[in-house]
């Protein structure tokens, strides 16, 4: 079992990847921070069921995949249709570009969240693999369709400047 201390090391760690993994499939800062939280509360609660310490990062980044999609789940029973969510590239983030950011903030939610963990997050395809518990050849679907959806994107000057 991790020590109290290495837990607090492993979290830190991970903490920028969590954010930016949280507000790519949440879209709000605060439900973006609550999620980390939660998260990383969990992960305490339950830091005996790691079984390798080297895997730390990506039994992380699955509980709070989870944690994220209870709060979509939630927010989709409660929410009013009319309200908007911030717009993910007009804050502080790791994309190259606010055209780049909002491209990829359009994505389907499973192809932008691979993409992130892979290209933003430089996770290997066997690690993204193990995160979101699905078969390395929808890993590698998922990055090809991705990344030919942003080549359509932008090669298509009209569709690029429709979003603004």
């Amino acid at each position: 079992m991790i020590d109290n201390h290495s837990f607090e090391m492993l979290v830190t760690a991970q903490t920028d990847t969590m954010y930016r993994v949280s507000m790519s499939m949440l879209k709000n800062e605060h439900d973006a921070q609550d999620a980390v939280h939660d998260a990383i509360l969990l992960a305490y609660q339950n830091r005996n069921q790691l079984r390798q310490e080297q895997y730390f990062g990506t039994w992380l980044v699955r509980i709070l995949i989870n944690v994220c999609h209870k709060v979509l789940k939630a927010r989709k029973r409660y929410s009013d249709i009319g309200e908007t969510l911030p717009d993910i590239a007009s804050r502080d983030n790791p994309y190259l570009s606010v055209e780049i950011g909002d491209l990829i903030d359009s994505l389907p939610e499973k192809i932008r969240l691979t993409i992130i963990l892979y290209y933003v997050e430089d996770y290997s395809v066997k690690e993204i693999k193990d995160i979101l518990r699905i078969p390395e050849g929808t890993v590698k679907s998922r990055l090809n369709k991705g990344r030919n959806l942003l080549k359509t994107y932008l090669e298509d000057d009209d569709t690029l400047f429709q979003s603004y």
